[in-house]
């Protein structure tokens, strides 16, 4: 384990102490973004704690955030998203993660989820595996056709919006089972080999910048909805690999 992924898991560490502290809290503030999405105090307290913790071990490193902004320059970049699934955190449901990764020269090269009210974590290192909380190394499905696929995505509602309902319905279609675990935990699911794919229409780089990193670890393909092996394309499709030219065509436009 490379010093900045053992960071990366003590920022996780951090970040799960405000989370687990605010959840299901009867004070918990939340206010609404221009974009009309929701956003908790416990979301923005992560984010400035992980922040902190970057700026006073790397000082030159570059931070971006679901919360506070930033982009991704040239060196060194930690992409993070206090509360992946704020909408479920903010209800009550225990389905929501925080998402720390390092980009390095615009490529990712290593990713945190950690899930503290499911109490699982997963992570991983270019070249270096994917890994589960019990350090239980993580393989995808062998599932080779369509037809046997289990398939997830966030939310039917926003693909009418950024891509097309019709194509993702193609593709449900082609699949023999699908659900909508959404945001982080579908993309896991397909590093631990449960469920074969995972699609998401609309997707922030700090939303899948690590997440890529754990599905292609763990033996999968990791793309956008075009196809290219991407964090930045805006959409993301994660697989086991054998079927991820399959799900492309049936969700092409």
């Amino acid at each position: 384990m490379s010093s900045s992924l053992d960071f990366a898991l003590r920022l996780a560490d951090a970040a799960d102490e405000i989370t687990s502290a605010r959840f299901r809290a009867q004070d918990l503030k939340v206010t609404r973004k221009p974009d009309r999405t929701p956003v908790t105090d416990a979301d923005t307290a992560t984010e400035d704690a992980i922040r902190a913790l970057i700026a006073e071990r790397y000082p030159d490193d570059e931070i971006a955030g679901e919360e506070r902004g930033g982009q991704v320059g040239t060196g060194r970049t930690w992409l993070i998203d206090p509360i992946d699934g704020t909408k479920n955190f903010l209800r009550g449901v225990p389905a929501w993660a925080t998402l720390i990764s390092l980009v390095i020269d615009g490529q990712p090269v290593l990713g945190v989820v950690s899930a503290p009210a499911l109490g699982k974590r997963w992570f991983a290192e270019a070249n270096e595996g994917a890994y589960a909380e019990d350090g239980r190394k993580l393989s995808v499905s062998g599932v080779n056709s369509l037809s046997d696929a289990y398939v997830s995505t966030t939310d039917l509602g926003s693909w009418v919006e950024h891509h097309s309902r019709e194509a993702y319905l193609r593709l449900v279609d082609a699949c023999w089972e699908s659900r909508a675990f959404g945001d982080f935990w579908q993309h896991c699911l397909v590093a631990e080999g449960v469920i074969d794919i995972a699609a998401e229409a609309i997707v922030n780089p700090w939303d899948v910048a690590g997440i890529g990193v754990i599905v292609k670890e763990a033996g999968g393909r990791f793309s956008d909805l075009k196809g290219v092996d991407t964090f930045l394309g805006g959409s993301a499709l994660s697989t086991n690999g054998h079927l991820h030219d399959a799900a492309l065509e049936k969700l092409a436009r």
